[in-house]
Formats: C-alpha cells, sequence, structure tokens
C-alpha cells in the first residue's frame, strides 16, 4: 500500500503559489537548456515588445498562472543570452545551478536582511560570506564588509568610509556636519578609471572637479612616477588615491605594492576598483597579478561577474571597520538591534535589502576553493582563444591580448588609403553583422582613440565548442563582407 509523502501532501494543498511557481520554472527550464539553439541577441524589434508589454492596465486581475504565461509570450524574443555560454559584449556572468536556486529560495523566504532580528538565518550566512570572501581575496580578517547590489554601490560605500577617515583625522564630522566647509578631498587616479567611480564622487557630493587624472602606461596602468609627483605636490592634503585591478579594456592591473608604499608616506586612502580582477587571486595561475591589493584601505568587486551569481550582487570591503561602521550605522527606537550578531544597516547604505547572501553562499559552496580558481582560468583561456583567432583572420587585428578575461580585436576596411575612421567604421559594422548572426553577441568601446571589439568571457558555461562556433561565425561575416566589397567594386 502507497504510504502519502510530503510531496502527495503538497500537491493535495490548496495553493495559491504551487501553479504560477510551476509555470515560472518550466518557462525558465525551456530558456536556461535551450540557449545553444536560440540567437543569443535578441530578436524583437522595439516597436514589437512595447505593442505587446505597454497593456492598457485592466480594472479586474487576472490568474497569477495566466500572468506568467503571458508574461513569457509577450517578452519573447527580448531576453538577451547572457545566461548562456556565448555572450561577449560586457562583463556579465550567468548563473550557476546552486547559486539560481539559492536566489529562487531568496524569493520565497523573502527576508529583508536589514538586521539579525528580521532575518536570523540571512544574517548569519552573510557572515559567512564575508569571511569566505576575504579569505579568497587576501584582504585583513578584521575589514569591514558589504554585500550591495553591485560594484557601483560598493564605491560608494567605501568612498563614504573613506570620506568619513579622512575628514576625521582633520577633527571633522562629516555624518554631521555635511561637506560644507569642510576640507576637501583630492582623488587622484589613472586617466583609464571606470565610469562607476566618478558616478559614486558625484553621489558621495566630493565634485568631479576634485578628480586628478594622472597618466597610464602602454598597458592602462597607474604611472607611479606620477602618484608620486601628485602627493608630493600637497603633502597634507587629503587625498583618496583610485586604482584598477582589472581596467574594463585590456584587464591590466595597477602596481599595487608600490601605489601603496607611496600613498603611506602622504596618508593617502586607496581603494581599489576590482569589479572583474580582484578575482584573479582566487587563482594560482593569476593571483599574482592583484600582489599588494590585500594591502589597500579599501576594495569594490562584483559577484554577478566572475563568480556567476544571479543579478543584482556586489562586495564592498574597507580595511578599518570603525570607519565603515560610522559611515553608515543608524539607530532608530522602533529597530531591534542585537547585541552579539551582525546588523547589516551598520555596513550597507541599503534599507530594504534582498538576502543576496544567499546565492553567494551557494556558488561558493557548489565550486569550492579549486572550483574558483578553474572558472576564473577557464575564462582566461577561452577569452585568449577567442581574441587570437580571431584577431588572426583576414581583415582582422588584435589590439589587446588578453591578460585576463578582456581583449580586443578590431576589423580593417579593405580598400587602398582606408584611413583610421575608415577602419572604426568597419569595425563596428562587422560588430553588428556578427551580433545579427544570433551566434555570438559582442560589443564595441574606443581604446586609445580607436574603435575595437571588447571580448569578455565571464560565464561558467562558456566552453571550446562556443569558442570554435563564435570564430567560424565571425569568419563566415568576414568572408561574406570581403565578398560583398569586391562585387561592388
Amino acid at each position: 500500500m502507497h504510504e502519502p509523502s510530503y510531496t502527495d501532501e503538497v500537491a493535495n494543498l490548496d495553493s495559491p503559489f504551487r501553479d504560477s511557481l510551476d509555470a515560472a520554472f518550466r518557462h525558465s527550464i525551456d530558456h536556461l537548456e535551450n540557449l545553444d539553439s536560440r540567437p543569443v541577441a535578441a530578436t524583437a524589434s522595439l516597436e514589437t515588445l512595447r505593442n505587446r508589454i505597454r497593456k492598457p492596465l485592466a480594472d479586474d486581475g487576472i490568474a497569477p498562472q495566466q500572468v506568467i504565461a503571458e508574461l513569457a509570450n509577450d517578452v519573447a524574443g527580448g531576453i538577451i543570452g547572457s545566461a548562456g555560454g556565448r555572450y561577449f559584449a560586457g562583463v556579465i556572468g550567468g548563473s550557476l545551478p546552486a547559486a539560481l536556486a539559492a536566489d529562487w529560495l531568496a524569493s520565497a523566504w523573502d527576508q529583508n536582511a536589514v538586521l539579525y532580528a528580521t532575518g536570523p538565518a540571512a544574517a548569519i550566512v552573510e557572515e559567512a560570506v564575508g569571511g569566505w570572501l576575504k579569505e579568497i581575496f587576501g584582504i585583513p580578517a578584521a575589514a569591514g564588509f558589504a554585500l550591495v547590489t553591485g560594484c557601483q554601490m560598493a564605491h560608494v560605500t567605501c568612498l563614504a568610509a573613506a570620506r568619513h577617515a579622512i575628514l576625521a583625522k582633520r577633527g571633522w564630522d562629516v555624518e554631521q556636519r555635511g561637506l560644507f566647509g569642510a576640507p576637501p578631498i583630492r582623488i587622484l587616479s589613472g586617466q583609464d578609471r571606470h565610469g562607476s567611480t566618478a558616478r559614486a564622487i558625484r553621489l558621495l557630493g566630493l565634485g568631479l572637479d576634485q578628480i586628478v587624472d594622472l597618466p597610464t602606461d602602454a598597458e592602462g596602468r597607474l604611472r607611479t612616477d606620477a602618484l608620486e609627483q601628485a602627493l608630493a605636490s600637497g603633502p597634507d592634503m587629503p587625498t583618496i588615491v583610485l586604482t584598477q585591478a582589472g581596467e574594463i579594456n585590456t584587464g591590466a592591473y595597477d602596481p599595487f605594492e608600490t601605489i601603496v608604499t607611496i600613498a603611506r608616506q602622504y596618508a593617502a586612502w586607496v581603494h581599489v576598483d576590482g569589479a572583474i580582477g580582484l578575482w584573479a587571486a582566487a587563482s594560482p595561475r593569476y593571483a599574482h597579478l592583484a600582489s599588494g591589493a590585500g594591502q589597500a584601505d579599501s576594495w569594490a568587486t562584483d559577484g554577478h561577474k566572475w563568480l556567476n551569481v544571479p543579478y543584482d550582487c556586489g562586495y564592498a570591503f574597507v580595511a578599518h571597520a570603525g570607519a565603515q561602521r560610522a559611515s553608515m550605522a543608524h539607530r532608530a527606537p522602533y529597530l531591534i538591534h542585537d547585541a552579539n550578531a551582525r546588523d547589516q544597516m551598520d555596513w550597507t547604505p541599503e534599507w530594504s535589502r534582498r538576502a543576496r547572501a544567499f546565492p553567494t553562499y551557494a556558488a561558493l559552496r557548489q565550486l569550492g576553493r579549486k572550483g574558483l580558481a578553474g572558472l576564473v582560468e577557464r575564462c582566461c583561456k577561452h577569452a585568449h582563444s577567442l581574441v587570437t583567432r580571431i584577431g588572426d583572420l583576414p581583415g582582422a587585428e588584435v589590439l589587446w591580448e588578453p591578460t585576463i578575461n578582456q581583449g580586443l580585436v578590431r576589423f580593417l576596411d579593405p580598400r587602398p588609403g582606408a584611413t583610421d575612421p575608415d577602419h572604426d567604421r568597419r569595425t563596428d559594422k562587422v560588430i553588428e553583422a556578427i551580433c545579427a548572426t544570433g551566434e555570438a553577441v559582442f560589443g564595441g568601446t574606443t581604446w586609445r582613440g580607436r574603435r575595437a571589439m571588447r571580448v569578455s568571457v565571464c560565464n561558467w558555461q562558456t566552453s571550446d565548442e562556443d569558442v570554435e562556433r563564435v570564430v567560424q561565425a565571425v569568419a563566415g561575416v568576414l568572408a561574406a563582407s570581403v565578398a560583398g566589397f569586391e562585387m561592388s567594386h
């Protein structure tokens, strides 16, 4: 005789969630398991998507499973295949199976991860995640940390702590008094910095005019002689030095050990933008690139890039935990603070927070240290293969051979006497044609004044077969375009 199981009992419940969640599961599996056979680029036009999605809001609602079915139908052709292994247009990872499943659980559990009291398990999982990540990156165990929406808010968190610490040394309480009348903070940065640091500086009221862009070398690394000269020109000025672990176009790393040594002489705060490249520390093969980064004062990186957890997830770390807490913490009579547990709102600018530590916890446990190192190394290998093999095709050239998982390729106009602007236009047209094949998605960038196709490999699913498939697709696009040029002439 069949004994009723837990599954049988659940199936017999009149649940308001089951039908819609079953529908979401079916659509999710259909999407994930068919990524290889569908175009990577979106195929629906702007007009089509607007006509389908922007319906009049009805007076009466409809069944939740119908909402899900219609939503999946209406967005068809407008979902980019960035979850799969052939999306290279930006530093966008996919989702590891355990991370995606944990993200679903995070939604179902629906914890407000702001206090231990509002989500005890979420708070402790976040503690565990923070400890693991600091070990992986070589960051001091006593450093403060925060899980935020992405590297943008990680910069805000870190630089708010920097602002507090630098001004506190000069007797200025910026949280109480604001910036009106405060000593100005000088910000020294290589000229190839990422725009997210500039936005953080704007949000914190530090002002773009306070940024001094210093020259970089041929690889995009901050020149230490220029840094030392700039610091010496105002030795007593409150200063933040912005550095990079993995420049967005080339993956270049600033020389951290030398930078930190110089900065310490002038009591300057060193911040590391490691959105991509801080993860090199997880790999024995690439860890040397980030050597010395662990001596900085603050670090920002992403989980939804190389760790392959679902959007959105970023990590902020601050060596001076007291400064981070002083810049973020808040108290109110209705809040239930725990004397022994870590309350997340003391460390992050967010109040209402998704429990995004669950997917990170699951991803790190699925991978382990060896799996994480392997993920980093595979992406670097595939990026190198794509850049060098595409660059060897007729009509293409390598502009930057990857240091890690970022590289640049340029496409040349075949006409005699073609100029750099001609090559720029040709590059953009070839990128567009590659994306139109559906075989891959790449993006363009301008580096050292020249247009290029940026190759960014950040997905755990990218394989040797994907690389072969994409190289052949690019070869076909180039051959067809050359044939078309010859026919027209």
